[in-house]
């Protein structure tokens, strides 16, 4: 595996865990209606959508990259 590929491998995974925790805590905030004083809850709603979508995103980048390994 060449080193540029090894580093993308470990971006897309570190990108993927901190939406992990993002996507949780959204989660969380959206339960206790924790998500802060200038924004709406539809507007929080839309950035939850946002980060799952990233999250999406970037687990099939990392899908995508795994099986460039294999070519």
């Amino acid at each position: 595996m060449s080193a540029i590929h090894q580093r993308a491998c470990d971006k897309a995974f570190a990108k993927i865990a901190m939406l992990g925790f993002t996507v949780t805590k959204d989660a969380s905030d959206l339960k206790s209606r924790n998500y802060g004083g200038d924004i709406s809850l539809e507007q929080f709603k839309l950035i939850v959508k946002s980060n799952k979508t990233e999250l999406k995103v970037w687990e099939y980048i990392l899908e995508l990259i795994e099986k460039s390994d294999k070519l």
